[in-house]
């Protein structure tokens, strides 16, 4: 189905082919990737990319942050459109008032710096930034990690708040210049085959040997004209999944039209790939050849054909228990129970967010569904449209009503099933979902109950497959139905038009802010101290540490507005002994730290970083950090990002001393490497790269205190 290729190529004819020996590296500046980004730079730098963004874009679990910390750092008013969703605590029942208190006060926000107010339930943040912020050859900054927007030539990047205070301020986003990774498409889906499928087969084949980490990924090729626009947006909102920086398509004529049905013709660009741009390696995809697919638990990557899955499930669901035995001890997995008489029985089906949620999607899958059920037994499906104009043209259409008469229960515009906060199977049960991602405790359980369930990541067609065949795993390949007609895109503004805020350029400085009791500022950050000293207050040794895990979604998502409280549920379903330890170590008057072998992979949400900042942490040791954006975020929040030199076993454990004698001299002198001390042991720890501005903001000991250091010199 897919092939890399490790060695740079070239575009010779209109084609790639591989780039002949000493081929000029400089020629990646003809890539889309580096004329958009060559277009937003501000610095000039041959190393480094200053990026200023065209627009912004959070949700409800971030804004609030994001804009205490601005105004802390000086805000007057946003310099470019910022829009702010309310998809993640839409929905959230804990707390009493506090989820619609932080929408009384980003509306208020909105009102008086001059924002985009999206009410709750209006639109996830992905589909809202595709329909209104978009622009061909622009760029996104969001404070979500699926910031993707490459189908409609946007480059999106999803990144911890503080990158979004430093645009809110007016300075860069500093990235080293990244390789381009040329994603070639050729051929055409068949029938039954969807977006999810292409994605996971990508990340499985990418995610695990770091084929495109913190690179761009550029899709091109003759496969594009046979992928509708929601395919298309299918497939690209997963790059994130595979650790890329970010991703940009090639445009044609089905994105002019999304345009122009988007009210906005004259934000769609032309962009196709140069004659003689260098890209540093490709993936080939042949779409004829992907077949239905599914990623089980607990990562995109853990990728199968369900072909593969059904002739050998239970081998296949023993690999899966293992790794929730070594992520649980003592909770006895339950995959292998779902194999009976030979088939794979799932408990629930859910499809929406903003990869599965799409138009497209949904039509396929009631075409699959028309004339069976979901059927009234364990198995039940949940739909989630993405906004309220796709959700008004799948009611005008017949959709909602044919999907709802066979079963399937129709639920607001809502981010939950992607986070823990909606749609939670029962304990030891089996999800299958088309959202992005299937992390442990994603789906919303909480193992420090008891609780253990599990999701499954698949395409919308083999979910409804499944769901017409009693909950029985099926591929939608096997099934013989008649899919819906092309359609072209339709987009009814009205909701929009009568109830979203459109602030951008009308500022009111007299507007007052309206608080919640929830919502609180942040605690005092100290600055780096000569010699740092601390202590181990939990080691991980799981190849990847998601943030999910330093930081739980779902229920704690209500608290996202108030540092300390969310502060006492860091790495609660990880390693619940980690905040008693913290406050043991910080009344001693020393830092924490923790050890993870690669830390950060998923969610770009600060509080990863800002929750162990808060407890007294002062750094992270680590092999090698799981994504630039987690890393981000720990510099943002003045904590060390160590890797460790050399592969000796860390068989070190809480309560163990850490010293880097020096350090604030070390970091003020330039120094890429660290020498520290684990109980007396000597260590060397890389911290590069690191800018001049990072480097001011970890001796300041935060962006906010950098910032408010700044204005004192001013």
């Amino acid at each position: 189905m897919i092939k890399l290729h490790a060695g740079p190529v070239v575009i010779s004819g209109g084609k790639p082919v591989d780039a002949p020996s000493g081929a000029d590296t400089a020629a990646r500046a003809k890539t889309l990737a580096y004329t958009i980004l060559g277009a937003h730079d501000k610095l000039g730098s041959p190393d480094i990319f200053g990026i200023k963004f065209d627009s912004l874009i959070s949700h409800d679990i971030t804004y609030v942050g994001i804009i205490q910390t601005a105004m802390a750092s000086g805000l007057k008013r946003f310099p470019v459109p910022y829009a702010m969703t309310n998809c993640h605590n839409s929905l959230c029942a804990v707390g009493g008032t506090i989820n619609e208190d932080d929408h009384v006060f980003g509306l208020s926000a909105a009102r008086k710096f001059g924002g985009i107010f999206v009410p709750a339930n209006y639109a996830v943040i992905h589909q809202y930034a595709r329909e209104t912020l978009a622009t061909g050859g622009g760029m996104v900054l969001g404070s979500d990690s699926h910031t993707r927007y490459g189908v409609l030539g946007t480059m999106g990047v999803g990144e911890g708040g503080p990158e979004l205070v430093k645009q809110l301020l007016g300075d860069t986003y500093d990235v080293p210049r990244p390789p381009v990774v040329l994603v070639w498409l050729t051929g055409a889906p068949r029938r039954g085959v969807g977006p999810h499928d292409v994605a996971i087969a990508v990340c499985g084949a990418v995610y695990k040997n770091d084929f495109v980490k913190n690179k761009v990924m550029e899709f091109a090729g003759p496969g594009i004209k046979n992928l509708s626009i929601d395919y298309r947006m299918g497939i690209d909102v997963m790059t994130t999944e595979c650790a890329c920086l970010s991703s940009v398509w090639e445009t044609d004529g089905a994105v002019e039209e999304y345009y122009a049905v988007h009210r906005r013709p004259g934000d769609f660009k032309s962009l196709s790939v140069q004659e003689g741009a260098y890209y540093d390696s490709m993936i080939e995809i042949d779409l004829s050849t992907v077949e239905p697919m599914i990623a089980l638990p607990f990562h995109p990557s853990e990728a199968y054909t369900i072909r593969e899955l059904l002739a050998n499930p239970g081998d296949i669901l023993r690999e899966a228990e293992k790794r929730a035995e070594k992520l649980y001890p003592g909770l006895a997995p339950h995959l292998t129970d779902k194999v009976v008489n030979g088939r794979i029985m799932i408990d629930q089906g859910v499809i929406g967010g903003c990869s599965g949620g799409m138009y497209d999607n949904i039509a396929e899958a009631d075409a699959i569904l028309k004339g069976g059920s979901v059927g009234s037994g364990y198995f039940s499906l949940s739909v989630y449209p993405p906004s309220i104009p796709v959700a008004m043209e799948l009611m005008q259409s017949g959709v909602t009503m044919s999907l709802t008469q066979a079963g399937a229960v129709f639920k607001p515009c809502f981010c939950g099933p992607c986070f823990g906060a909606g749609d939670v199977p029962n304990n030891g049960g089996l999800s299958i979902r088309h959202t992005t991602r299937n992390y442990p405790n994603r789906e919303g359980s909480r193992p420090v109950d008891g609780q253990l369930a599990y999701t499954a990541l698949m395409d919308a067609r083999s979910i409804a497959a499944t769901a017409r065949n009693g909950g029985v795993l099926t591929p939608a390949d096997e099934l013989d139905y008649v899919s819906p007609a092309p359609r072209h895109p339709q987009f009814d503004a009205a909701a929009y038009d009568n109830r979203v805020y459109y602030g951008f350029g009308k500022a009111n400085p007299g507007e007052e802010l309206r608080f919640g009791p929830n919502i609180t500022p942040w605690p005092e950050i100290p600055a780096l101290p000569e010699d740092l000293e601390m202590e181990l207050a939990s080691v991980i040794h799981d190849a990847v540490t998601t943030t999910d895990e330093l930081i739980p979604s779902g229920e704690t998502s209500s608290y996202r507005s108030n540092p300390q409280k969310l502060a006492t549920f860091a790495l609660s379903r990880r390693d619940p002994e980690y905040v008693g330890r913290t406050q043991a170590i910080k009344a001693k008057g020393i830092g924490s730290v923790i050890f993870a072998e690669c830390p950060g992979d998923g969610s770009a949400r600060e509080q990863a970083a800002s929750c162990q900042r808060v407890l007294g942490g002062a750094a992270n040791i680590c092999r090698k950090f799981a994504t630039k954006r987690y890393r981000s975020n720990c510099i943002n929040w003045g904590m060390l990002p160590l890797e460790i030199i050399g592969d000796e076993p860390f068989d070190y454990v809480p309560g163990d001393k850490v010293t880097i004698p020096g350090v604030r001299r070390a970091i003020e002198s330039g120094a890429d490497v660290l020498t520290g001390y684990i109980n007396g042991k000597e260590y060397k720890f890389n911290i590069a790269p690191l800018t001049q501005n990072e480097r001011e903001i970890i001796l300041e000991g935060c962006l906010m205190n950098w910032y408010a250091a700044h204005q004192t010199e001013e």
